[in-house]
């Protein structure tokens, strides 16, 4: 659906886009996580077509933005982090307008319109001025204009920016419904938006893409930790045997024995976990707990910004 080619984007000595590259496939939802002055906004405006980049390319649905840019911009519905609205219009005056610039007929526009409030739960509000509305509804709004003409993809630059929790709730609900239909990237810095919405996540830091993970494997630490009632000295011959772990460390809590184990691969710890199992019981001992550790974004984010090493998963 999308391929993104060497990307750069400079300012005469600033270079604000540095070679990313990466590819997205229908139907995924993908966050573009970074601080603040990362690069995010600017990788979003070049695939839409709004800025060119200095050296490489975006393919939208096989279309070069840069050789095609209205038939790519066809393809794409673009929330911008401030989206220009007019106060004085009413909802679907607004709209009427935005279908305009999108290229459609006017006998579409009824329609049209109809779809969008219906998907953005704008209905009853189609005939308040813009300059009347909270900040959620001016959200949902700008997203009724981006859904409007059926895009296959779905670009939103921080779309809960500014909203309350009760407005983010519903922003993000409203996300995972159009995710059904439409191709979403989703850009932002709160780390908590990609958790709740997005299947894999791209990272971004001073205009390098420094990780692309899908975000059940990112959060995944390759780590088994166990309580068990076996000492640190009949355990440890049972982990030496066993296929698949790299290290381990024991920590004693009283009666109990508890031991981190770390994965020699992270696909084989159902494998290592079930063996694990099966050995302390049949050694005698009495099993209280066997999990996967798991990481989250704010460890991982921390990291990045850290400067500590993160490998490109890509």
């Amino acid at each position: 659906m999308i391929t993104v080619e060497r990307l750069n984007r400079t300012y005469g000595s600033l270079h604000a886009v540095r070679d990313v590259s990466f590819t997205i496939s229908q139907g995924e939802v993908i966050g573009l996580l970074g601080p603040n002055g990362a690069g995010k906004t600017t990788i979003m405006k070049m695939m839409c077509g709004y800025l060119e980049p200095s050296s490489g390319r975006v393919l939208i649905n096989g279309t070069d933005v840069a050789l095609d840019t209205k038939v790519a911009q066809s393809y794409v519905g673009y929330l911008p982090e401030n989206l220009p609205v007019y106060p004085e219009m009413t909802i679907v005056a607004y709209l009427e307008y935005a279908a305009g610039l999108r290229g459609l007929q006017p006998d579409q526009y009824a329609a049209e319109i109809r779809r969008v409030l219906d998907a953005t739960d704008l209905r009853g509000r189609a005939l308040d001025k813009i300059g009347s509305l909270s900040r959620g509804l001016k959200q949902r709004v700008g997203v009724a204009q981006a859904l409007l003409g059926s895009p296959k993809v779905l670009v939103l630059d921080e779309p809960t920016n500014g909203l309350d929790p009760t407005q983010t709730l519903q922003m993000r609900e409203l996300i995972r419904k159009l995710a059904q239909t439409s191709t979403v990237i989703i850009s932002t810095h709160i780390l908590s938006e990609v958790e709740a919405v997005c299947d894999r996540v791209l990272m971004v830091r001073s205009g390098r893409l420094v990780l692309d993970s899908r975000l059940d494997e990112l959060t995944e630490a390759g780590v088994l930790n166990v309580r068990t009632s076996l000492g640190s000295a009949a355990l440890q011959p049972l982990l030496q045997k066993l296929e698949g772990v790299k290290g381990y460390q024991f920590e004693t809590q009283q009666d109990v024995t508890v031991c981190r184990i770390k994965l020699a691969e992270q696909g084989s710890a159902n494998q290592v976990a079930a063996n694990l199992a099966k050995a302390i019981i049949e050694a005698g001992g009495e099993l209280y707990q066997l999990h996967r550790e798991q990481r989250d974004l704010e460890t991982l984010f921390r990291e990045l910004n850290s400067g500590e090493a993160i490998a490109n998963a890509a």
